[in-house]
């Protein structure tokens, strides 16, 4: 094997992906009550508020924001290969941005596998703050869910687990259409509040 061929990216997750989650939709629940945002589904509960990120222009739905346990979580599906993996190849875009924005970033090993913390700054006002933020992400099969923690849970264990928990209960519904890897997944506005 040459030395120019890059390796395709093995999948990273958690060992007990498939029992623990995040979930495909194949190994959901299905009697539980899930609030149904198209590409991902989210199990409600209490103290969790749920907020769509739009895109202006196209005004399709781009993100799912959780607010839970003092913290948020913004989440993204995203088409990914059967057989590699995405979140590699992510983190170093990741990293790569936060540093053209003058951030620091440090990968280390988290309760999701290899994560980043990075410290992003915020334009607020005139004085340039640091906001630390967390990205995880999971390769399932077909799919990657991308994760950014902010708020209590970037620093405080007791608020991580709580928001590693929830993003484990997350279920991502692939779809059976063809899709490069890469686009994401599309999101939904849920049917009606409390509505399957």
């Amino acid at each position: 094997m040459s030395d120019e061929t890059p390796t395709p990216a093995e999948k990273s997750a958690p060992d007990d992906r498939a029992s623990s989650g995040p979930f495909d939709e194949s190994e959901a629940n299905p009697v539980r009550p899930y609030i149904d945002l198209g590409g991902i589904k989210v199990l409600p509960r209490e103290g969790l508020n749920l907020r769509l990120e739009v895109e202006e222009q196209s005004k399709r739905i781009v993100a799912v924001g959780l607010d839970y346990a003092d913290s948020s979580l913004q989440v993204q599906p995203f088409a990914a290969p059967r057989t590699t993996g995405l979140w590699e190849e992510t983190r170093a875009q990741i990293s790569e941005q936060v540093r053209q924005q003058g951030g620091r970033v440090e990968e280390r090993e988290g309760p999701l596998g290899p994560e980043l913390l990075a410290e992003v700054p915020v334009v607020a006002g005139s004085a340039a703050e640091m906001r630390l933020a967390r990205f995880v992400g999971v390769d399932g099969p077909r799919w990657f869910l991308r994760g950014v923690i902010g708020g209590a849970a970037t620093n405080d264990t007791a608020a991580a687990e709580q928001v590693e928990d929830l993003f484990r209960s997350i279920v991502v519904v692939r779809g059976g259409s063809p899709m490069p890897p890469r686009d994401l997944i599309p999101l939904k506005m849920p049917a009606a509040p409390g509505a399957a």
